[in-house]
């Protein structure tokens, strides 16, 4: 599985549309998305302008490639993109530790 991390900076005071836009377009377009998994948004307590959101993915290509290729991406990004302050910053991450594995 492949964590997408996507930082995100909006322009001011638009928190809560862009709260509702970021779940319609989560749950119409992405989810339908091949090699999605699931996702969690999260907001900033000390930057009230800044979100994280993280996507699960398949493989790197369902992200990069299949997703990003598709009309789905376009279609996401005129959902979301008119409330960026910036181009948000992405990268992608393997699981290297995780609580819920104890070695013995």
């Amino acid at each position: 599985m492949i964590l997408e991390v996507a930082d995100i900076r909006i322009k001011p005071g638009q928190q809560a549309p862009f709260e509702k836009a970021v779940q319609f377009g989560l749950d119409t377009v992405i989810a339908k998305s091949e090699g999605f998994r699931g996702y969690q948004v999260r907001h900033s307590v000390e930057s009230p302008d800044r979100y994280v959101l993280m996507l699960e993915w398949d493989t790197l290509e369902d992200h990069t490639i299949k997703f990003r290729s598709s009309p789905a991406f376009a279609e996401w990004r005129s959902i979301v993109a008119d409330f960026f302050a910036q181009p948000p910053f992405t990268e992608h991450f393997d699981l290297a530790l995780s609580s819920a594995e104890k070695v013995e």
